[in-house]
């Protein structure tokens, strides 16, 4: 029998999957993270009474637990170059009203350490904390509050037993102008080298996050200097598109994105193994892609979003408006259908990325909540995203291993976007590749295998034949089956209309050998041994 597909499955070439690179990122400041997001003080959703948990929202909460956070990364991004942790400890009417310099606004310093990690402990996620790296005393004296477990003034203020915060961050995007301590690489190596040592004299067992970029000067400067101290390298990563304008036209734009993700991971892997071994480095490596996503942009011409009361964006009149060049980030609208299938071949790309040398081994998308992330919180109620499904599906429907997968697969050779980078005329830079309708993640977990497989085609279902060790029949004839999906490509989820976009669980199917996969979905294929 002839298939338009074949996904070919090796159980002898295998390498696990680290849970961390499900992981997620609240930024202080930014567009409902925090305030109205996962702190809502006065809220009917919130904790009330006058503990450390007053104002944290319950129904947040729930949704957290219900999905699983393995690590979420705190104050920022942007935010924590300017941050001074002080100001957010204490009695919370006697904490200092300061302007924030990095999103322009005013913070308050009411939601701080002690709520984000009470947050944590409520949700039951691993707390990882960013310091600017820019003060080495302040930063010892956070770890002394958190983690110290003697008799100092730090953890009298503390007031209760060490938080054991283990994840630290070294500073962010500290090569990029935009930040408040921006500077060159040997500077920034030699801060965070003194920081790592310092931070690690109070609690030995911390692990770094050191600030890294695809950049091989950059890169190599940041090893020689703090290679041997630190856990991981960062780099971050983000797509783009202007589906607000260009609707179900940009689908294609859309799914083929993590295509660049994946020829950027690469990249950046093969280049920290060579320099590492270039500069003497011992200590096992990951990478920690601590910031990524796909950005909705529109032009700055039209008014500004504003959030809509369902979770989305409050309609605006932008007729004859121009529609280039398209450069604002629109943080308020809701993910979509494309937009899952976009964040399935990311993870696919993470997955694969697992046998590298140096494999990606934390991510962080940004955000978890609001500002384009899986959830989305508004005072009458809270909503998961389409894209809190994709999350769902792979962190706890899919196994802890990763098997190798031989696909071959109808295609189309296009102009794949390289991110949100620009030419000389505003336009997105792109380059030409071949983007295969079926994309293919096989795991077990030593019982059952799973194999998830994105069908990107906008129209048209795929049949592929399945194999496992070049035999169809090492395949059970039944299979689980589980599948997200929606009629329009660019659908949504509201509070009026939650279940848009979902996972639905269709039963067993019986199995000849081959799967109809439908078009603009991701199925999940489910073999017990």
């Amino acid at each position: 029998m002839t298939f338009a597909a074949t996904i070919d499955i090796h159980s002898d070439r295998q390498h696990p999957i680290d849970p961390m690179i499900y992981g997620h990122f609240l930024e202080s400041a930014f567009f409902g993270n925090i305030d109205g997001g996962v702190f809502d003080e006065g809220s009917p959703l919130s904790y009330g009474g006058d503990d450390v948990r007053s104002g944290l929202r319950k129904d947040v909460i729930e949704l957290c637990r219900e999905l699983g956070l393995p690590i979420v990364r705190w104050p920022g991004g942007n935010f924590t170059s300017a941050y001074h942790w002080e100001d957010g400890i204490g009695p919370r009417a006697g904490r200092p009203r300061r302007l924030e310099l990095a999103w322009g606004s005013e913070e308050d310093n009411r939601f701080g350490t002690d709520e984000f990690l009470a947050w944590c402990a409520e949700v039951g996620t691993v707390p990882y904390l960013a310091h600017s790296c820019r003060d080495v005393d302040e930063a010892v004296r956070w770890v002394e509050y958190t983690n110290y477990a003697g008799d100092t003034e730090y953890t009298r203020r503390r007031g209760r037993p060490p938080y054991g915060v283990q994840y630290w961050g070294l500073g962010n995007e500290v090569y990029g102008d935009w930040q408040l301590g921006h500077r060159p690489a040997a500077a920034y190596a030699a801060d965070a080298a003194e920081h790592a040592r310092f931070m690690r004299a109070v609690d030995p067992a911390l692990k770094f996050v050191a600030v890294g970029q695809p950049d091989a000067d950059w890169t190599e400067t940041v090893l020689r200097a703090v290679g041997n101290q630190i856990d991981y390298l960062s780099f971050h990563l983000y797509g783009a598109t202007t589906q607000l304008i260009d609707g179900a036209a940009e689908y294609d734009a859309i799914v083929a994105q993590s295509l660049y993700f994946e020829q950027q991971i690469a990249q950046y892997s093969d280049l920290v193994g060579a320099l590492a071994a270039r500069t003497g480095v011992d200590r096992p490596l990951g990478l920690a892609m601590d910031e990524w996503n796909i950005r909705h942009v529109e032009p700055a011409s039209w008014p500004e979003p504003q959030p809509s009361d369902d979770g989305g964006t409050v309609a605006r009149d932008v007729d004859g408006l121009s529609t280039h060049p398209a450069q604002r980030v629109n943080r308020w609208s809701p993910r979509t259908l494309a937009d899952a299938l976009f964040y399935a071949g990311v993870f696919h790309a993470l997955h694969r990325a697992g046998a590298r040398e140096v494999p990606v081994t934390m991510a962080n998308t940004v955000n978890l909540l609001n500002a384009n992330g899986v959830i989305v919180a508004r005072p009458n109620g809270s909503v998961r995203a389409a894209t809190y499904h994709v999350w769902d599906l792979y962190q706890n429907h899919l196994g802890p291993i990763a098997l190798a997968a031989d696909v071959r697969s109808p295609g189309r050779l296009t102009d794949v976007r390289q991110g949100d980078e620009r030419d000389h005329r505003g336009e997105f830079r792109s380059m030409p590749a071949t983007v295969p309708d079926l994309d293919v993640s096989a795991t077990t977990d030593g019982e059952t295998i799973r194999i998830a497989v994105i069908n990107r085609h906008r129209e048209d279902t795929i049949r592929a034949g399945l194999s496992l060790d070049g035999r169809r029949e090492a395949l059970p004839a039944r299979c689980a089956v589980k599948r997200l999906s929606a009629d329009d490509v660019l659908a949504v989820n509201t509070l009026g209309a939650p279940d848009t976009v979902a996972l639905r669980d269709l039963g067993t199917a019986d199995f000849d050998g081959s799967y109809e996969f439908p078009p603009h979905s991701i199925t999940v294929l489910s073999f017990e041994r």
